[in-house]
């Protein structure tokens, strides 16, 4: 075989490693009931076919050979080990347990490894603190680093949480399947959570070279799908309504040298139609039925931007209208500093300003690169242009994402020549 046919194979295995590795993972989990094990042997397969598909070719479904590589490569590890013997029989029973579960959903065609793994992830046994940083780091693949950037820890701290995670998984013996349906409305909750977190990492990462990670949001927007399936639930209605109304943007939002776009400067013909027409339909859905939630909510101010042909035809009367009701049902300093800035589009940057000082004075947020980014534009807008320049420089002291701080750092040598 010529060297441009392995050289093409191998790049295929690598895109195969980035679009599929976490569901191989997912299912390894599932077969071997280990974390750890798993995940070598994730990698073991990869590893595997990188040395025989350009031998052999690349088979017809990738992944099941890839799962089935990789539960070899256990059982290999697991003899090396000396644990065999006694693993065997528990691994089979495990297997022969995740397949007596799934059978009952077999005709709902739901077939998802990773939908088992966050439920696994969410189990009510989990602390709710670990939940969401196992489920990121397990299901997602993110590395610690960037999980404890997300949550505004240390590296360390972050390893213990899903180190313990991990833990409580094995020693209380928390099955790796989707729940009956008499259980999805204690554990939804939970797990709505985790894959609008999923999303937001994927829609604004929080760290790195690159504004947004398409494969995540992507992603959650797959498990958001398969939610809705599972429990057409106003709320998981109201989350995948949501992520398509704010991926829709995602062409949009960086210009052809990656730079932050703003929303009110962004070109609306480059959003995805299909998606913002499938996020009104389900938001109109769940209007209909009145059980209106924190997801919900959200969606309808999406919408809002998402009707609007131009910036200036904005309804910013009804986009703070939902931010008060937002803020009544589930009041957080976050969704104060999204509504401060509704209503400085609506009533005036002055009245913005007010709001987001009283946030700041009380302690929260302080450490939120963009509640100062905020500060910053509306200082901007008030022309309190030394005001600006502080708070412009005290979010780019705090911002870690590369594309935030080239944008904050464009602000500030505007900010100067507009002096």
């Amino acid at each position: 075989m010529s060297t441009v046919v392995n050289d093409a194979i191998r790049r295929n295995v690598e895109d195969i490693y980035r679009m599929e590795s976490r569901r191989v993972f997912a299912s390894l989990v599932r077969l071997v009931g280990d974390f750890d094990l798993a995940e070598e042997a994730m990698h073991d397969a990869f590893a595997t076919a990188m040395e025989r598909w350009p031998v052999e070719g690349v088979p017809g479904n990738p992944r099941a050979w890839l799962v089935s590589a990789g539960r070899f490569k256990a059982i290999d590890a697991m003899r090396r080990r000396g644990r065999f013997n006694e693993m065997q029989l528990e691994l089979a029973d495990r297997c022969e347990r995740v397949a007596r579960s799934n059978a009952a959903k077999a005709g709902e065609d739901i077939e998802d490894d990773r939908l088992r793994l966050i439920f696994a992830c969410c189990h009510p046994a989990i602390d709710p603190k670990v939940q969401l940083p196992l489920t990121l780091r397990e299901v997602c693949g993110l590395t610690t680093e960037e999980i404890a950037s997300a949550f505004l820890t240390s590296p360390s701290t972050m390893a213990q949480r899903i180190v313990r995670g991990k833990a409580k998984i094995r020693d209380a013996g928390i099955p790796f399947v989707i729940p009956a349906r008499e259980e999805f409305p204690e554990r939804l909750d939970a797990v709505l959570a985790v894959v609008y977190l999923v999303f937001n990492e994927g829609y604004a990462a929080s760290s790195g070279e690159s504004l947004t990670r398409a494969d995540i949001s992507g992603e959650a927007i797959r498990l958001g799908r398969l939610l809705t399936e599972l429990l057409p639930d106003p709320e998981a209605l109201g989350l995948l309504a949501l992520m398509l109304l704010q991926e829709s943007r995602r062409p949009a939002r960086v210009d052809s040298n990656g730079d932050i776009v703003l929303l009110e400067e962004q070109d609306r013909s480059l959003w995805n139609r299909n998606y913002i027409d499938e996020g009104l339909r389900l938001i109109y859905r769940v209007m209909a039925a009145r059980e209106v939630g924190f997801y919900s909510l959200q969606a309808a101010i999406a919408a809002e931007h998402a009707r609007a042909p131009t910036p200036s035809a904005t309804d910013w009367r009804q986009i703070a209208g939902i931010y008060d009701v937002l803020l009544e049902h589930n009041p957080s300093p976050v969704v104060e500093l999204n509504r401060a800035v509704a209503v400085a589009m609506r009533d005036g940057p002055e009245v913005g300003l007010k709001l987001i000082r009283a946030i700041l004075e009380r302690g929260v947020l302080t450490e939120y690169h963009l509640s100062h980014a905020a500060m910053a534009d509306l200082c901007r807008r008030a022309g309190r242009y030394p005001e600006a320049r502080a708070a412009y420089e005290r979010a780019l002291a705090l911002a870690q994402q590369e594309p935030e701080r080239r944008f904050l750092r464009a602000k500030l040598r505007d900010l100067g020549a507009s002096k």
